[in-house]
């Protein structure tokens, strides 16, 4: 990106500094979708988020973009219960729609793209936003064998008893998915009822809700054992995943929308070739951006594989093109 486009791109996403600028920005923008990211200038991630906040205002230039130090502005962060950065809210007639905590790039746009479409609802409408809700409720319980829906992520759970629930997974070697009911108010609340169960965490297994932590408790001996999948040890899902296809990257976002430069540049260099490649999203997955980076002896990303094999980053890939040999490789000829 040029310099002037990436000056207009940041000058499209509004910056407030206090707490009377944002209570008139509320008011301002009452008519549309406005995005306000609660950020701090020591957090990399707020920066990366930052940059998707850019993209997306780009794109949509009918929602407004707001960024509000968190810590600078203690008054509006303790207001909407700022606990952590990066943290997202959505405000639509002044009120608060919706919210997302952490730096997650991919779910952000999701929400920013479908209250952008969704427009004002009339009181007529809410049926079909319930059956809707229903649907999407039953496609998230059913988005893997075993689904737990939790505050916060099993790498950084956000409460004891969802914390005791992602031990006792583990303990027991299951494979599952999560959701975090923090990233979805619609949700958050729409489960309560869709499950009639009130209280956080769930878990599902085949789309059937089992319960909350102390039935996992009372099952956790054997029958946690005979219900949920177990989990494959990270070594062999990082064999397979390396192995996926011919060529595999591993990068800060995918094919069509790099989250970094150097992610940026090699998905270029690639295209250039010709060769067919997958890619897999490091920011969609924790444990495998860590474990990778031990598996491989490679700290960094991206990281190309040909074959299972790795090739090297960024730098490696620019030394074989301008060598020649990088076709050759791609190939598997080398």
């Amino acid at each position: 990106m040029a310099a002037g486009a990436a000056e207009a791109a940041v000058a499209a996403v509004e910056e407030v500094g206090s707490a009377g600028q944002f209570e008139e920005l509320l008011r301002l923008k009452a008519k549309s979708l406005l995005v306000v990211h609660f950020w701090a200038p020591w957090a990399p991630q707020c920066a990366q988020m930052n940059e998707v906040m850019a993209e997306l205002a780009k794109e949509l230039p009918q929602v407004s973009f707001v960024k509000l130090e968190a810590e600078g502005v203690p008054e509006v962060s303790e207001k909407y219960e700022i606990s952590s950065v990066p943290t997202f809210l959505f405000f639509k007639n002044s009120q608060k729609i919706d919210r997302l905590d952490g730096a997650h790039a991919p779910e952000l746009t999701k929400k920013v793209q479908r209250h952008a479409s969704s427009g004002s609802f009339l009181p007529s409408a809410n049926e079909h936003l319930k059956e809707d809700l229903n649907l999407r409720l039953k496609k998230l319980t059913h988005a893997a064998p075993c689904m737990l829906f939790m505050k916060g992520t099993p790498q950084e759970p956000r409460c004891g008893f969802s914390k005791q629930m992602v031990e006792i997974l583990h303990k027991h070697n299951i494979q599952f998915s999560s959701f975090d009911i923090f990233s979805d108010e619609e949700v958050r609340q729409g489960l309560k009822a869709y499950s009639s169960w009130p209280t956080y965490p769930q878990l599902y297994v085949s789309g059937e809700l089992i319960g909350g932590l102390d039935i996992i408790k009372l099952e956790a001996s054997e029958e946690l054992d005979t219900i949920c999948p177990k989990a494959p040890k990270l070594e062999e899902r990082l064999k397979v995943l390396t192995n996926k296809a011919s060529v595999m990257l591993f990068m800060k976002g995918n094919k069509q929308e790099a989250k970094c430069g150097f992610s940026k540049q090699i998905l270029e260099i690639l295209n250039s070739t010709g060769v067919e490649y997958e890619t897999f999203d490091i920011l969609e997955d924790e444990e495998v951006r860590q474990g990778l980076k031990a598996y491989s002896n490679w700290p960094t990303y991206p990281q190309l594989y040909v074959k299972g094999e790795l090739v090297g980053g960024l730098d490696i890939v620019k030394e074989l093109k301008e060598n020649g040999e990088l076709l050759p490789i791609l190939r598997g000829e080398n």
